[in-house]
């Protein structure tokens, strides 16, 4: 398959070179385990820089659709399937358990992303997006601190009503569905800030989760950093075997 894209187009290069690694991985060759063509060759044939190449392949690495291994290259991941149905927002899984959610503290921000939220989101590291910091909980006292970025794409002003659920404004005023979501989670020692925001001590235990969010068509809308009290959260997983 020869290689190409429209240097005259509108439509920024990084955004043409992602289109086209979509289309090379669904090809049987790279779905069987070819590697990629090699990142310098790439770049050479397409006419652009290393960088515009990395930062489409990033994107499909952080979706999970790519994968690099040191000293061979990338290749198209085969993932396990183990995903959960019906995720739910921070506000259904309280409701759910019959919890009503407190807003103890919001906070909105314009900043420049850092490099991880960046390639997340498939953007320049100036641009300026929209971060929310929130600290939740019930009527006892909060027990998670959240941060969210969100893509410029979407068109959030910063003036919102936030007191809504997220996901609702996102749906009803902006037209952006909330579809997909991978999660990491690890357990981490709270620092300083942290301790301080959740009322407990520095160094004691608390759940990170990692969110990555995204719309119907896979295009990334949310980047969500959540940190619970170890004491407020029990996480379930259900799987079936069929």
């Amino acid at each position: 398959m020869k290689l190409f894209i429209d240097h005259n187009s509108s439509i920024p290069l990084y955004v043409q070179v992602e289109k086209l690694l979509r289309k090379l991985i669904a090809m049987p060759e790279y779905q069987n385990g070819k590697l990629l063509p090699n990142e310098i060759e790439m770049a050479n044939e397409l006419g652009i820089s290393r960088n515009t190449l990395r930062q489409a392949t990033n994107k499909l690495v952080y979706e999970g659709l790519l994968f690099r291994k040191k000293g061979v290259g990338t290749i198209v991941t085969r993932p396990v399937d183990s995903k959960a149905k019906n995720w739910m927002s921070f506000t259904q899984e309280m409701r759910s358990k019959g919890i009503e959610v407190v807003n103890y503290d919001i906070k909105l921000t314009w900043v420049n992303p850092d490099k991880r939220v960046a390639e997340f989101f498939g953007i320049p590291e100036d641009s300026k997006i929209l971060k929310m910091e929130r600290l939740r909980g019930s009527k006892d006292g909060p027990f998670v601190y959240f941060v969210s970025y969100f893509h410029p794409r979407i068109g959030l002003s910063g003036t919102e009503n936030f007191n809504r659920p997220l996901y609702e404004i996102l749906q009803n005023d902006y037209a952006v569905v909330a579809k997909l979501s991978k999660e990491e989670i690890t357990a981490v020692a709270a620092d300083r800030v942290l301790a301080k925001r959740l009322n407990i001590k520095i160094g004691d235990p608390i759940l990170k989760r990692k969110r990555f969010v995204y719309d119907p068509g896979r295009r990334p809308i949310e980047f969500n950093l959540g940190y619970y009290r170890s004491d407020s959260i029990v996480y379930t997983v259900e799987s079936e075997r069929e």
